[in-house]
């Protein structure tokens, strides 16, 4: 694992993330093995934020779910999740290597608006949710679409063509506190300088504060939980050498060359 891009927490941190009434109690002797924690830069601070869970709604822009096959709003919004060592750090003004993946012959962008909570709960209402947001940064939910696809068709989970290794590239948090909140702005994905993927935070048919309000209803969000937001229409399969460059208005680009 590349330690430079995913620090490594103490054995503290661990157990604060294990969330067991016995916790004090373990030793680091208790242990078999320790894990790596997950973990991404704040802008503007020596401090890193831990990731516990990634959530990601599904078809959240108008024309990419009538492209996917779905009526917005016309069907509540749904959730599937990757694994936080999915995440891959790209450092702003730098271009990251992105493994192709295994069994996949359809490997495809979706470019995303990406939340970080400092806060969570459980019930909360739309009013409140962004007040439990720290922060954003731009992120790529990438997708073995042909996995995907044939899962689906078999109604099979489709897991597989979601969450795995690199899954979840990104850049670093820029908090609320100095950039404000994310609702609005142009958010795009280009292919080799061409625009495939464009659109509007504004577009989305669930805000995120209304995913933070839904999330929140079947699980409770506590700090350290991180949101992508859904993409907009034009997911194109890319093969190894093509470079992708995500932009969000505000934040600085997201680029990675497939190798």
């Amino acid at each position: 694992m590349d330690t430079s891009r995913r620090g490594l927490f103490g054995l503290g941190a661990l157990l604060a993330f294990a969330g067991t009434a016995h916790a004090a109690e373990i030793k680091a002797d208790d242990l078999l093995f320790t894990l790596p924690v997950t973990t991404l830069p704040i802008v503007g601070s020596k401090q890193r934020f831990p990731v516990r869970r990634i959530y990601c709604i599904g078809r959240n822009y108008p024309a990419h779910a009538k492209e996917m096959g779905s009526d917005p709003r016309k069907e509540p919004p749904f959730f599937f999740e990757k694994p936080t060592d999915a995440v891959q750090y790209v450092a702003p003004g730098t271009v990251g290597d992105h493994p192709y993946p295994s069994l996949t012959h359809m490997y495809q962008h979706e470019i995303e608006l990406v939340a970080f909570l400092k806060s969570g709960g459980v019930n909360i209402p739309v009013e409140k949710a962004l007040d439990h947001v720290f922060g954003y940064t731009v992120g790529l939910d990438m997708t073995r679409r042909d996995l995907q696809h044939l899962l689906e068709n078999q109604k099979k989970p489709w897991e597989i063509g979601k969450s795995f290794d690199h899954a979840a590239p990104m850049g670093p948090i820029h908090p609320v506190s100095a950039i404000g909140q994310k609702t609005k702005g142009s958010i795009s994905l280009a292919v080799n300088g061409n625009i495939k993927q464009q659109a509007d935070l504004s577009d989305m048919t669930w805000s995120v504060a209304e995913q933070i309000a839904h999330l929140s209803t079947a699980f409770e969000l506590k700090a350290g939980d991180i949101i992508y937001s859904g993409t907009p229409k034009g997911p194109s399969t890319v093969v190894k050498g093509d470079l992708l460059v995500g932009k969000i208005e505000g934040l600085p680009d997201l680029s990675i060359r497939i190798v």
